[in-house]
């Protein structure tokens, strides 16, 4: 446990971020999966799906939660799955 003060305010700090950051990387996860799901029952919101999930990949790489080449590959595959 940190004793000083600006130590104890690093702790609330990375706690607030820590949360903010699982919070938006579950958000991206369950895009990508819904889109995987729509795509393979082919339901009829399969495009709207993963263009929501390309935007949501888009805001994580902006965020700095992915590298910009992963969002690249991320975006491809979900291109090349609406696609294929």
């Amino acid at each position: 446990m940190p004793n000083i003060k600006s130590a104890k305010k690093r702790v609330l700090v990375n706690r607030t971020k820590a949360a903010r950051n699982k919070s938006a990387n579950t958000a991206l996860k369950t895009a990508i999966k819904k889109a995987h799901v729509a795509v393979e029952n082919n339901a009829a919101d399969k495009e709207a799906a993963v263009k929501f999930a390309i935007k949501k990949v888009d805001q994580a790489a902006a965020k700095g939660l992915i590298h910009k080449n992963n969002a690249a590959r991320k975006k491809s595959a979900l291109a090349k799955l609406i696609n294929g």
